[in-house]
């Protein structure tokens, strides 16, 4: 685990976790700027208390709190396309840019489209807004993100205007931390996500690609995901050469942890420094994914 050197009392969530695991902290874990952050991010007051209580951040909201919690609902379990038209359009859309993809998923499914977003770059933002500004981007806020990460989510609200929803995980998600990264991974982003599709949405855009890794060599453009729900995605078979020129040619917002080495940005108990794609998430544990895209 990379991890800094200097040693910090253990007041925000990230720090206890930290010390939970014999830990000094992680790098950039600085509780007052990861609070003031969130407070600039959400306005949500409460959040920034649940999550640090002793926190000195001065509380003066002035953006409308997103929801903490949703309520857990019962997974659709109809596709809203089914199997043929499913595999016609992964087949129609192969050569397809993701321009079009992304117009093809807004045309057929208009409000009924979600865009989840990890903001290691806004490379799949800056192609989907472009297309609908008003496009619906969903993060999830795990509460162990880096300070950089939260960041690059405010810059890109400035830029993009995003409409944006933030979702969370319970308040006692982080005591199954010792559970395993398995069970940490399922009660932080999948638990969350798969409560509010199933609610909200008939179909998904993620920003996948193949080149990625060796696991998502395979990626299909369009499929059925687990829950039921068309999933797309745009960026598929975009390789690193052409992902590298449309960042540099559309001055792309790209987390500042990839300068420091980070090839892959998770939560930060989790990533290490590393320029071979995702091998920094979960290192030595076998795990190369979060189970999002299941």
């Amino acid at each position: 685990m990379y991890l800094g050197s200097e040693q910090q009392s253990p007041r925000s969530q990230a720090q206890l976790l930290a010390q939970h695991v014999g830990v000094d902290a992680a790098p950039s874990i600085n509780p007052d700027k990861v609070d003031q952050i969130y407070l600039d991010l959400f306005g949500d007051r409460e959040y920034v208390r649940n999550r640090n209580p002793t926190s000195s951040i001065g509380f003066t909201p002035h953006m409308t709190p997103s929801p903490a919690f949703l309520h857990p609902v019962e997974l659709r379990r109809r596709a809203a396309l089914g199997p043929d038209a499913v595999a016609r359009a992964d087949h129609e859309l192969t050569s397809a840019t993701p321009a079009e993809i992304v117009a093809w998923a807004c045309q057929r499914f208009g409000q009924r489209l979600v865009l989840t977003a990890s903001f290691a770059d806004t490379t799949l933002i800056d192609i989907a807004t472009r297309v609908d500004p008003d496009i619906e981007v969903v993060f999830l806020d795990t509460g162990l993100h880096f300070a950089e990460t939260l960041t690059t989510v405010r810059r890109a609200m400035e830029r993009y205007r995003l409409n944006l929803t933030v979702l969370r995980p319970e308040p006692t998600a982080i005591d199954l931390w010792e559970l395993g990264i398995e069970a940490c991974c399922k009660v932080r982003k999948v638990a969350p996500l798969d409560r509010y599709l199933a609610g909200r949405a008939d179909a998904w855009l993620g920003g996948l690609r193949r080149a990625d890794h060796p696991s998502r060599a395979d990626a299909p453009i369009v499929s059925i995901d687990r829950r039921g729900l068309v999933k797309i995605n745009p960026l598929a078979a975009m390789t690193d050469v052409e992902h590298d020129a449309y960042v540099e040619a559309h001055d792309v917002l790209v987390n500042a942890l990839h300068l420091d080495g980070y090839g892959s940005i998770g939560c930060w108990p989790c990533t290490e420094p590393s320029t071979e794609g995702r091998a920094g998430r979960w290192a030595d544990s076998g795990k190369t994914e979060c189970g999002l895209h299941r």
